[in-house]
């Protein structure tokens, strides 16, 4: 028996998206997240050893956008399993208190929690 989606898939990586702080330019999106780093889902190769400063922009009530801007050492860059990305992950450079708060907050939004059976 099959069955039917009755709720629509959202890409996160159209919402998680990475930019460059001193270009304002997108540079990939969030694969996943700690308090201390973050795996970046990209269409090239980071440059390994590099510190980069980093933005992401969280959209807030009434519309504005909130930017919490880092900077991050990357540590790796491999090719994904899907053509054309690669995967980066970064250490996060004394995390400013915002960018510690927005993974608090992923992470609950985003946590399973399991069903308790009576």
């Amino acid at each position: 028996m099959s069955e039917q989606r009755r709720i629509e898939r959202q890409q996160l990586v159209h919402y998680l998206q990475v930019f460059n702080c001193i270009t304002g330019k997108p540079v990939g999106s969030i694969g996943n997240i700690s308090p201390d780093g973050l795996m970046l889902v990209s269409p090239l190769p980071m440059l390994v050893g590099a510190r980069f400063a980093l933005r992401v922009k969280i959209p807030e009530e009434g519309g504005a956008l909130r930017c919490i801007d880092f900077q991050a050492d990357c540590q790796w860059s491999r090719e994904d399993v899907t053509p054309g990305t690669f995967d980066s992950g970064f250490a996060l450079v004394e995390p400013p208190a915002d960018y510690v708060q927005m993974v608090a907050v992923l992470h609950d939004y985003f946590r399973f929690v399991p069903e308790i059976s009576s």
